[in-house]
């Protein structure tokens, strides 16, 4: 039988403090309960299950953070997890103004029962790539898969990828000269942990097993490296992609944003 309960506390204890390590120009700060990064994208605080604080006291450090946020004409998310307490911090972060954006499965599974030899379509190769090029062709592959611009997330693999080499494995599913999926795997150093990322595919190649030889040969790069535990936070359309290939749904996670043009509007 799989031990949820204690899955969720290596969780709650590894994976919620202080975030992998960050591309230059992007700092963490802690206030009170919370650590705020800062530079990032967007905004981010990371909480831990119980910040202690209840009533108005909680009401001002959710204020404080979208004001803080709000000076520098920045969004932030607050990321909330269903057995966050107290239990009517959802309703508190819509009245400070956050928003809730679509939730997601976390689910953690054992890397050295999820590594396999990865098993792809004909004509389609696995490679890591570190190149700024393959970067940028990453973003124009998950551009066109979201249907709006993901340029960003071309400039932001490059720079996490120049600030923590050997932490960041970014891979990519080509069929000839086309990316046709892209993932990374993202190491927690002093952890047990690793995390997945990524894994979206274009269209014409869904459902032909990319997105789980993606996840296997992320998993076997994380055992080489001692990692007991990867987490996802699974979309409805992985999460049972990743239940039948062993990974354990812990809880949901919900990310409450705060936006400069929600002020505006």
């Amino acid at each position: 039988m799989t031990d949820t309960d204690g899955l969720l506390a290596a969780y709650d204890a590894q994976m919620r403090g202080t975030p992998p390590a960050l591309p230059a120009g992007v700092r963490c700060e802690q206030d009170g309960p919370v650590l705020r990064v800062v530079g990032d994208v967007r905004g981010f605080v990371a909480a831990p299950r119980d910040t202690g604080l209840r009533g108005a006291d909680l009401d001002e450090l959710l204020a404080r953070q979208r004001d803080f946020y709000g000076a520098r004409g920045e969004p932030v998310e607050w990321k909330h997890h269903a057995h966050d307490l107290p239990a009517d911090l959802p309703e508190r972060l819509r009245a400070a103004g956050f928003e809730p954006e679509e939730p997601e499965t976390v689910l953690i599974g054992r890397a050295a029962d999820v590594a396999a030899p990865p098993v792809l379509p004909e004509g389609v190769v696995l490679r890591r790539v570190t190149e700024d090029a393959d970067m940028r062709r990453i973003a124009a592959m998950e551009t066109a898969v979201w249907d709006e611009d993901w340029s960003w997330i071309g400039d932001d693999l490059i720079a996490r990828t120049a600030a923590t080499p050997d932490d960041l494995v970014v891979m990519v599913a080509e069929a000839g000269d086309e990316v046709v999926s892209a993932a990374w795997l993202v190491h927690h150093s002093g952890s047990d942990f690793a995390s997945l990322w990524g894994g979206s595919t274009l269209a014409a190649w869904r459902g032909r097993g990319i997105y789980r030889a993606l996840v296997a040969a992320r998993a076997r790069l994380a055992v080489a490296r001692g990692v007991t535990y990867l987490q996802v936070d699974a979309s409805d359309d992985s999460a049972p992609i990743l239940r039948r290939l062993g990974f354990t749904a812990v809880t949901t996670t919900t990310p409450y944003v705060w936006s400069p043009r929600t002020m505006r509007a």
